[in-house]
């Protein structure tokens, strides 16, 4: 068995959250129409963000291996929630987004590719349970 991870999580008042990730603070709350102050991102979309946190140092780590000079990497993921409940994410897609000058697309693939298949841990957990499909765009500089 490997590592243990554990955070720990205090609430706010009303409906917010703080979670204390290796001394880092991580606010969450609900939108005012559903009852909070909106003072953090809902719990759900930091699905989002841990899913576009992970791919993306895994991708530019091996970017920067394969010494491919990119400028920017910017990723969006998005989620399709169910419409029932308990509402959750029935797909997500992320879109890579690579900004710099004549970026070699096999190298940008394989990068990708390594993360969805080999190193990203998150993905891989969301993988067993929906579907997760990508896209990469190349912006010249």
């Amino acid at each position: 068995m490997g590592d243990k991870h554990s955070i720990k999580t205090e609430w706010k008042g009303g409906l917010a959250f703080e979670a204390d990730v290796n001394g880092h603070k991580v606010r969450m709350d609900a939108p005012v129409e559903g009852g909070g102050e909106n003072s953090g991102p809902g719990p759900k979309k930091l699905q989002l963000v841990a899913l576009s946190g992970c791919t993306g140092m895994d991708v530019v780590s091996i970017l920067q291996k394969m010494r491919v000079n990119i400028e920017k990497c910017n990723i969006e993921v998005q989620g399709e929630v169910t419409d029932e409940h308990p509402k959750h994410y029935s797909k997500m897609h992320v879109i890579y987004k690579f900004t710099g000058k004549d970026l070699p697309m096999d190298k940008l693939e394989k990068a990708v590719k390594m993360s969805e298949e080999t190193y990203c841990g998150v993905g891989a957990l969301y993988r067993k349970a929906i579907e997760v499909t990508s896209e990469i765009h190349i912006i010249e500089s």
